[in-house]
């Protein structure tokens, strides 16, 4: 999986999947546009990945925001001079273990304000781009909640769920422009945010698995950049599981 010569950008980047993914990509020869709201995490890795700042460039911009995502797109551009990969990856859950009754409107509107216009917003901003390269990939983060439901996190799984529909869509539009647009859908995985976790809890969520555990953010990592890369070249509007049976339950 050879990404010499290829230009990626990462939303999410600082931290968690999104950032695993970007060291991935990174590794294997791309120059990366690590793309958040937190500045000053996205300058670390920045500086941790290419500290001359040759293949790696750090762009605070909140998905959310259409001119935001418009101009992260066009300064990944401007520095490397074109755009051909993009995993959009940031997100949020919202409240846990919450009724839809006890939902708040800007509880809702948080989550699905992130992450599902977030993506919205970001593949508007990357496909033009994607298509004068000449082509390219794109990976979205769904999650397992983005085909079963889980009680107590409607927005999430709504959210997720939504982010399929967006990816076949997107795929199915773009597919004669030599474009793929893929979805992954991660069961629990070994964020540091999770770890942070009472050990009971996270004994609770890794029996959940049938393979008795977290997924790693490798793991994770690996299927993007396994679905960016030339050897998937014929999968495109695909949702790829990576939850450890969860779903096939």
């Amino acid at each position: 999986m050879d990404f010499v010569n290829r230009i990626a950008l990462v939303t999410g980047a600082a931290t968690g999947i999104g950032e695993q993914v970007a060291r991935r990509l990174y590794a294997g020869g791309a120059a990366v546009a690590l793309v958040g709201h937190d500045g000053q995490a996205l300058e670390r890795l920045r500086l941790e990945l290419d500290r001359e700042g040759g293949r790696a460039l750090a762009v605070e911009a909140d998905v959310r925001d259409e001119t935001a995502m418009h101009d992260a797109v066009q300064r990944t551009v401007d520095a490397f001079g074109a755009l051909h990969l993009a995993v959009n990856n940031a997100g949020l859950t919202g409240p846990h273990d919450t009724p839809l009754e006890a939902l708040t409107l800007d509880d809702w509107n948080t989550v699905i304000g992130t992450d599902l216009t977030g993506m919205f917003l970001s593949l508007k901003a990357e496909l033009p781009a994607i298509v004068a390269a000449g082509g390219g990939a794109i990976v979205n983060l769904s999650s397992a909640n983005g085909i079963v439901g889980v009680a107590g996190i409607a927005a999430y799984t709504t959210a997720k769920h939504g982010v399929l529909g967006l990816t076949r869509a997107v795929a199915l539009e773009y597919a004669d422009k030599h474009v793929r647009v893929n979805a992954i859908g991660p069961g629990y995985v070994a964020t540091p945010r999770m770890l942070e976790m009472p050990r009971e809890a996270l004994d609770a969520i890794a029996d959940a698995h049938p393979m008795k555990r977290l997924a790693t953010r490798e793991e994770i990592a690996e299927l993007a950049a396994f679905l960016l890369s030339d050897r998937a070249s014929f999968c495109t509007g695909g949702f790829y599981a990576a939850d450890g049976g969860y779903t096939a339950q």
